[in-house]
C-alpha cells in the first residue's frame, strides 16, 4: 500500500501519466470522429509494401476501431507495468511510462495516415 501512495504522489509520473490518458482520449476521438458505418468500399487497415500493386489491404468499420482499443491497452498496460516496477527502481517505471508515450504517438501518427489514405 504505501508503493502505491507513492506512485500515485509522485508529480512526474502523474505528469506523464495525464500526458498518456490525453493521448489515449484524443487519439481514440480522432479515429471515431472519422470513421462511417456506411462506407462502401471500407478503410485502408494495413500496407504491404513487398507485395507490389495490392499493397493496401483493406477492412471494415470494426478493423479501424482496432486502433482505438490499441491505444487504451497501451494506456493500461504501461501503466499497470509501471506501477509494479516503481518499488524497485523509480527510472524503470519512468522508462515504461515515456515508451508507452511514444507508442501512443506512433499509434495516433499510423491511424491518422490509414484514414487519409481513404
Amino acid at each position: 500500500m504505501a508503493t502505491e501512495k507513492r506512485y500515485l504522489h509522485d508529480r512526474f509520473v502523474l505528469l506523464l501519466l495525464s500526458i498518456s490518458a490525453f493521448l489515449a482520449l484524443s487519439g481514440s476521438l480522432l479515429v471515431l470522429l472519422r470513421l462511417s458505418q456506411n462506407r462502401a468500399n471500407g478503410y485502408i487497415v494495413e500496407y504491404r509494401a513487398n507485395l507490389g500493386i495490392s499493397a493496401f489491404r483493406t477492412g471494415n468499420f470494426i478493423d479501424m476501431l482496432a486502433f482505438v482499443a490499441f491505444l487504451f491497452l497501451v494506456l493500461v498496460v504501461h501503466t499497470i507495468l509501471s506501477r509494479r516496477i516503481y518499488h524497485t527502481s523509480r527510472t524503470y517505471a519512468l522508462f515504461i511510462l515515456a515508451m508507452g508515450l511514444l507508442l501512443l504517438c506512433l499509434g495516433i501518427i499510423v491511424s491518422n495516415a490509414l484514414l487519409v489514405l481513404r
